[in-house]
């Protein structure tokens, strides 16, 4: 099996329709973020809007609107579909079919600024945390790490670990498992922006062949990539591609 590491997005979704949050929603249970989203809770029902708009990273108050709810009252959705941004557009989670979501719901692993790590299937209410921001005095890199790390050690036991996450979401969790990373070149130039779309392009692949190891993964054909190099560094192999289109 393959667990794959992706990282959030700032796009997402409004509203829901799933019930709200409670000790079962979430991978690992709620407790252990009882503290983190209880300090949220607070920030978001002060007087003072400016808290809450430098927290989301947003200048006007009524593009916080969305967000200004008790996070455990309100409606939740699948992390798969809450999240709209180049990633998941590429990945596309509403057009596949069932066997593919569930491929994801059991292997795909997101980093919310808010939530910490998520399977795709846990569903989550709306929210807004700009990428870096404390939480109050909590760094939600730091406040996960030290209270995950080795239940995602334990969750991935002995299974094949595809990082495609974000350089800033490594700080979230720290395999110690080897693991097999991604690069994406464009006329002799690494893109950023753009490997967005195509991590969300391999994770479709991957979920619609559902394969079981990352050489089965790396033998065929993703669409619009072909590999260039790999290098491998101690616990890392780095998968180079040249995109094609």
């Amino acid at each position: 099996m393959i667990y794959t590491l992706f990282s959030p997005s700032e796009g997402k979704r409004p509203d829901g329709c799933d019930t709200p949050l409670d000790e079962h929603s979430l991978l690992f249970g709620l407790s252990s973020r009882r503290m983190i989203l209880d300090t949220y809770n607070t920030l978001l029902s002060k007087d003072d809007p400016d808290e809450a708009l430098a927290l989301f990273g947003l200048k006007k108050a009524a593009d916080a609107s969305a967000y200004l709810h008790d996070i455990y009252s309100a409606p939740t959705m699948k992390a798969l579909y809450r999240y709209s941004g180049v990633a998941y557009e590429y990945l596309d989670a509403p057009s596949l079919d069932t066997d593919s979501v569930k491929f994801l719901n059991d292997s795909l692993i997101i980093f919310s600024n808010l939530f910490g790590p998520l399977l795709a299937r846990d569903a989550i209410p709306n929210y807004k945390v700009k990428q870096g921001n404390a939480i109050g005095e909590i760094t939600p890199e730091r406040y996960y790490k030290a209270a995950f790390n080795d239940d995602l050690d334990a969750l991935i036991g002995e299974n094949e670990i595809l990082d495609l996450r974000a350089g800033y979401y490594h700080k979230f969790y720290k395999p110690t498992r080897p693991v097999t990373t991604m690069k994406f070149i464009k006329d002799g130039k690494v893109v950023s922006h753009w490997a967005k779309a195509y991590r969300g392009i391999v994770v479709r692949h991957l979920a619609q062949q559902r394969f079981e190891s990352i050489n089965a993964l790396l033998a065929s054909d993703i669409s619009g990539l072909r590999i260039k190099e790999i290098q491998k560094k101690s616990a890392r192999q780095e998968v180079i591609f040249d995109i094609l289109t």
